[in-house]
């Protein structure tokens, strides 16, 4: 006779406000909302999309873990200040070029 019980996966006992059992999307959300940044946003978009992505998948296949929110905001604030650090960049290229 087996004495293991097993215990059910449960949702988060915070009612979801923290996904701490989805790491993923709350990095994302972290690194999505520093990702304003100057010098350093334009990696952190980037990697904010990514584990935005993938905290999306892994709240698909185990919907009690919650963090679809925070995996949200992590890939929108991520993705805008990845395009806005782009722009920057490619203005900042251009002026250089132009004054030269």
């Amino acid at each position: 006779m087996n004495d293991e019980t097993q215990q059910p996966v449960t949702g988060d006992e915070t009612g979801g406000i923290i996904p701490y059992k989805n790491p993923k999307a709350l990095i994302a959300y972290y690194l999505g909302i520093f990702s304003i940044l100057p010098l350093i946003g334009l990696f952190m978009g980037v990697a904010a999309v990514i584990l935005g992505i993938m905290g999306l998948k892994d709240r698909k296949a185990h919907p009690q873990i919650k963090g679809s929110v925070h995996a949200g905001i992590g890939i929108g604030c991520g993705g805008l200040m990845v395009i806005v650090w782009t722009a920057v960049i490619i203005l900042v290229i251009i002026g250089l070029v132009s004054t030269s």
